[in-house]
C-alpha cells in the first residue's frame, strides 16, 4: 500500500504499471516493485470493473467462499475443515476493504496521482472445503450516470458480457485468455470444480446476475485463486511491464 507501490491487476488497472517509474530505484538501477492483489479482492475487483464502467457504483457488499488452497502449503488441518465452514480469515476482510479502492482508483496520466472510487466495500470472509477457486457472492448498489443507461440486471450482464480492457495490449499478452471474463446463463454456475480451470485459471466466470431487494444487482464471481489470484496475476505483470519497456535486458 505505499504510494509509489502499484497494486495491479492488469485487465482492471495496467496503467498504474508506470507508476513504477517515479520509485528511487528505477531510476537508479531499473529495479522497481510491483505487486498483485489479494486473491479474493482479484476476483471482485475484475467483476465491478465493468460495472463500474458503465454505471455509478455507490456501495458492495461481497461474501466469499475460499478455496483451502488460499491458505498456503500445507493448508488448513484437515480435521479443522472437513464438513466446515470457518467464518475467519485472518487479515482477509481489511485487504478487501482497502485494496480495491488503489486497484479501481482513477490514475492522472499527467501528475500520476490515484483518485479512489466514492463507494465502500464491506466483506465477509469463509474458508470451506474446496480446493481450488474462491466463489464471492456480490451484491452491488448501482445508479445511472446522466444520460446512461438505467442498471438493470440485464443492463448489467450486457455491460459485464461486453467488457474488455481499455488498453487492448492487456489482451495480447503471452498468458492471456480468450476472454477475461465469461457470463453464464445457468441458475446453477459458476461452480469450482466446473469453472475454475476457464481460459486456463485467468478468466474470471459470472453467473446469477439478478435482482437484489437491497441493492440493485447481485451476482455469483469465481475466480481461480492460486492462478488469477496470484501466481498467474504476477507473470501478468511482469509480461505486461516488458510490453511497456519497464524492464531492461540482461546486461544493461
Amino acid at each position: 500500500m505505499a504510494p509509489d507501490v502499484p497494486l495491479v491487476v492488469p485487465q482492471v488497472n495496467g496503467d498504474h504499471l508506470a507508476m513504477v517509474r517515479a520509485q528511487p530505484s528505477f531510476a537508479a538501477t531499473g529495479g522497481f516493485i510491483v505487486t498483485n492483489a489479494n486473491c479474493s479482492t482479484t476476483g471482485l475487483v475484475i467483476a465491478l470493473r465493468p460495472l463500474l464502467d458503465a454505471f455509478t457504483v455507490d456501495a458492495v457488499a461481497v461474501t466469499t467462499l475460499q478455496a483451502i488452497s488460499g491458505a498456503g502449503y500445507p493448508g488448513v488441518a484437515s480435521l479443522d475443515i472437513l464438513d466446515n465452514v470457518i467464518p475467519f480469515i485472518s487479515g482477509e476482510e481489511e485487504k478487501m476493504e482497502t485494496e480495491y479502492a488503489k486497484i479501481l482508483a482513477a490514475r492522472d496520466a499527467r501528475s500520476g496521482a490515484l483518485a479512489p472510487p466514492a463507494f465502500r466495500v464491506s466483506a465477509a470472509c469463509h474458508r470451506v472445503h474446496v480446493r481450488d477457486g474462491h466463489t464471492l457472492a456480490v451484491t452491488v448498489a448501482l445508479r445511472a450516470r446522466p444520460g446512461g443507461a438505467e442498471p438493470t440486471p440485464a443492463a448489467a450482464a450486457a455491460a459485464l458480457a461486453a467488457w474488455a480492457p481499455a488498453d487492448a495490449r492487456v489482451s495480447r499478452l503471452p498468458s492471456a485468455p480468450a476472454a477475461w471474463l465469461e457470463l453464464r446463463a445457468e441458475p446453477n454456475r459458476p461452480q469450482p470444480r466446473l469453472d475454475r480451470d476457464a481460459g486456463g485459471g485467468y478468466t474470471t466466470v459470472i453467473g446469477r446476475v439478478r435482482a437484489d431487494a437491497v441493492h440493485t444487482v447481485k451476482m455469483a464471481v469465481h475466480s481461480h485463486n492460486t492462478i488469477m489470484g496470484a501466481a498467474g496475476s504476477s507473470v501478468l505483470n511482469a509480461e505486461l511491464a516488458a510490453v511497456m519497456g519497464l524492464l531492461k535486458q540482461r546486461g544493461e
